[in-house]
């Protein structure tokens, strides 16, 4: 699994969550390899944006669309300014499942 961290900063806190949802529907529907993505919020109006892709191939193909849909352009309008993005292998997939 490819794992993409973003971090950036977005002040429209509303914004920026009415659209999450359009976002992944449409990560999901238009995305070859999406497979699922978690919002965190920081302090100081900071967000990482944890994107899980099946391969650093189909990351790379999702970067060249850019925001090619409209709930993904709405999503993107909401960020102020990009702070950092990494992107690397997961290595290890550890949950731990209580009862």
């Amino acid at each position: 699994m490819f794992v993409e961290l973003t971090r950036f900063t977005a002040t429209r806190a509303a914004e920026l969550l009415a659209a999450r949802p359009q976002m992944v529907a449409d990560f999901a529907a238009d995305r070859a390899g999406f497979l699922g993505a978690r919002l965190v919020r920081l302090a100081d109006d900071q967000w990482l944006d944890i994107v899980d892709w099946r391969s650093a191939d189909d990351f790379a193909a999702s970067r060249a669309k850019g925001p090619n849909l409209p709930g993904i352009a709405a999503f993107f309008a909401a960020i102020d300014a990009l702070v950092s993005d990494e992107q690397g292998e997961a290595q290890t997939l550890d949950s731990v499942r209580r009862p």
